[in-house]
């Protein structure tokens, strides 16, 4: 599975949709969003959650990014959330 990372590289919605033909496809924003982009056949969209579920399973690259966010600390502050909120 492809990775996309528009804060390093660009690349146009036609470039990504190409990429997509190939095969499952990640992109992550310059925000920092991530999107599974994964091309459906006929039917397969008749039950998307499932079709979803199929995919986040299969999917290395999404797993090895939920695995490395779980790591991060789970419990904050207020004090720290005001300052995450007011950018200190």
């Amino acid at each position: 599975m492809k990775t996309i990372d528009l804060a390093t590289e660009q690349a146009s919605i036609d470039e990504i949709w190409h990429l997509a033909e190939r095969g499952p496809l990640v992109v992550r924003t310059a925000e920092g969003k991530v999107f599974a982009i994964a091309e459906l056949t006929e039917g397969e969209g008749d039950d998307e959650f499932s079709h979803e579920i199929a995919l986040t399973r299969h999917n290395a690259a999404l797993r090895s990014l939920l695995a490395e966010r779980s790591r991060e600390p789970g419990k904050y502050t207020i004090e720290e959330v005001r300052e995450r909120i007011e950018g200190r």
